[in-house]
């Protein structure tokens, strides 16, 4: 199947051919051309087999947790009296700052394997807990290990604009001059960073500062995308559209505008339902104005340790149709086609010939089961760049 936009474009009783890599013919296996019928075949047994899945906007190699933080917030502790005891994003920067590579590497493995458990084969791996030059990088080295080690393909997110940390709290300028656009150049220099990001926010940076961020981007020849319209409608989706950028990411606030401008520019707009639902928000991403302007939609887990900590991609579909309206198609689609394109990569997300064969191979009768299911992982089997796992 290749989750074409108004449906799924089964194939029943189909077949696909793979070689190098990549998928060469698909179709039904009653029209299976005979220069190929003398090949190895790997017998499914009638499962249903989809593109492999894309995680495409993580954070997911951090230090420590944030579980009693969590139990805080229960007990009925607010934001500042977590971050006087300690809490918040800071203890993430502590602990990712105190933790080595092959710490961060350990921590992060298990969440990896479970998101390829549930049949995951492109991630996106952010920085953004270390707020110094050398713990970011730190951070995309572990992400860019994690790529040698499992069969997924890993792309990297310079985040460095993602907080101020405690010793520049009083120099803004100093920070994004000193750390978020020194450690790009290095980090580009080392071939570490794949795109960058920043989170637009009252709480964060502002339009106008990203925007000098994605220009030095821009001079350096990365991509951009953008957290944005997270808390409040501060412009940043249209700013980044603007700049071209591949996504706009979580976008409860988004405005017409911003819509409007994402639109025109083929930016994805990348859902987080995740933190919608553990930040227990109440203001909805406007669904129908996205149809309406045509814009991409695509799901992911924000895998982090405060505000998604979500390891599964399953979950995220179901809850993109429970929380947000989606069809369980555009789920499908979302976590596939329109989540590759929010990567840059368009040589996956569809089954169809001369694309990369990352394909997963499921134990159920019809795609909307992926949706509609909770808790239930029915993965068979994946096949990464043509390679059964």
């Amino acid at each position: 199947m290749d989750a074409e936009s108004g449906g799924y474009g089964l194939i029943e009783q189909g077949a696909a051919v793979l070689g190098g890599g990549r998928i060469i013919w698909v179709g039904q296996e009653a029209a299976l051309p005979a220069e190929y019928t003398t090949l190895p075949r790997h017998d499914l047994g009638g499962r249903l087999v989809t593109p492999g899945l894309v995680d495409c906007h993580t954070h997911i190699v951090f230090g420590g947790d944030r579980a009693r933080e969590f139990e805080m917030r229960l007990e009925g502790a607010s934001y500042e009296q977590i971050a006087r005891a300690g809490g918040g994003i800071l203890s993430s920067v502590r602990a990712t700052r105190e933790a080595d590579e092959q710490a961060l590497l350990a921590s992060a493995l298990p969440r990896v394997d479970t998101l390829l458990a549930e049949g995951v084969t492109t991630i996106e791996i952010k920085s953004g807990y270390g707020l110094d030059v050398e713990s970011e990088l730190k951070m995309l080295r572990v992400a860019r290990r994690i790529g040698e080690l499992r069969k997924v393909t890993v792309r990297t997110t310079w985040l460095a604009a993602h907080a101020l940390p405690p010793e520049y709290k009083d120099d803004r300028a100093g920070y994004i001059r000193d750390v978020v656009i020194a450690g790009m150049e290095r980090g580009h220099a080392e071939g570490l960073i794949d795109a960058v990001d920043g989170f637009c926010e009252g709480i964060a940076f502002s339009r106008d500062e990203m925007a000098g961020i994605f220009d030095h981007a821009a001079r350096l020849g990365l991509p951009v995308k953008l957290h944005a319209e997270q808390l409040s409608d501060l412009g940043g989706a249209a700013m980044a559209a603007q700049h071209g950028a591949l996504s706009a990411d979580h976008l409860e606030w988004l405005g017409q505008d911003g819509i409007d401008a994402m639109a025109v520019s083929g930016t994805v707009a990348v859902l987080l339902p995740g933190a919608f639902y553990t930040l227990r928000e109440t203001q909805y991403p406007p669904m129908q104005a996205l149809r309406d302007a045509g814009v991409r939609i695509a799901l992911a887990t924000d895998c982090n340790p405060g505000t998604s900590p979500m390891t599964s991609l399953l979950l995220t579909m179901n809850m993109g149709a429970t929380l947000f309206r989606m069809t369980p198609t555009e789920c499908l689609t979302g976590v596939t086609r329109h989540a590759a394109a929010a990567l840059g990569l368009s040589d996956r997300g569809v089954i169809a010939p001369g694309l990369r064969a990352d394909l997963a191979v499921w134990d159920i009768q019809h795609p909307a089961e992926l949706t509609y299911r909770i808790g239930f992982n029915p993965l068979h089997t994946r096949f990464v760049g043509g390679e059964l796992v």
